[in-house]
């Protein structure tokens, strides 16, 4: 289990932080009808699953939930989602995941959703790094952090409670 010396966003900051960011998203698209959550497989979609919660509370905005799954592994692998790309073709879309580390897994997302004409394209994280090797960059952040390359950081996500944390 963690350390309390080690938690840099609390279950109750966390939650600011979506609220924030589903704000963001919505002043961001408030002429839009839909909207397409992007959510990366796993924690990406837990992200994408809570900002969608608010956001829909918030806004008149039809909010589509899609998980996209990418190998991280091997991030040049096909890209698969949830829903097909006639679902989102033409419309508002924000690739969700829980950390911006290096872009890796963000940039093949955005190769990805780049194959289909979007309306608009936006991308969330909860805490963005800023150890990038590729120019890719989060239009809305819950979170930007200075941290060395040894340290990661780790979201998790559970029932009642999710925490941020570095290793």
């Amino acid at each position: 289990m963690t350390e309390v010396n080690n938690i840099i966003l609390n279950n109750t900051q966390v939650e600011q932080k979506i609220r924030r960011i589903a704000f963001q998203i919505y002043e961001s698209n408030s002429n839009e009808t839909e909207i397409i959550i992007a959510g990366i497989a796993d924690n990406g979609y837990f992200l994408a699953e809570k900002i969608s919660t608010v956001l829909s509370q918030v806004s008149p905005i039809k909010v589509t939930l899609c998980k996209v799954f990418i190998d991280k592994k091997k991030p040049i692998s096909p890209i698969t989602t949830s829903i097909s790309s006639i679902e989102y073709q033409n419309k508002a879309l924000v690739l969700v995941d829980d950390v911006l580390n290096s872009g890796t897994t963000l940039i093949y997302g955005v190769k990805h959703f780049l194959e289909v004409p979007l309306k608009r394209f936006k991308t969330a994280v909860l805490v963005n790094r800023n150890h990038k090797k590729y120019p890719v960059k989060a239009d809305f952040k819950g979170l930007s952090l200075s941290t060395s390359i040894k340290e990661h950081v780790v979201v998790e996500f559970k029932a009642n409670e999710t925490i941020a944390y570095l290793t």
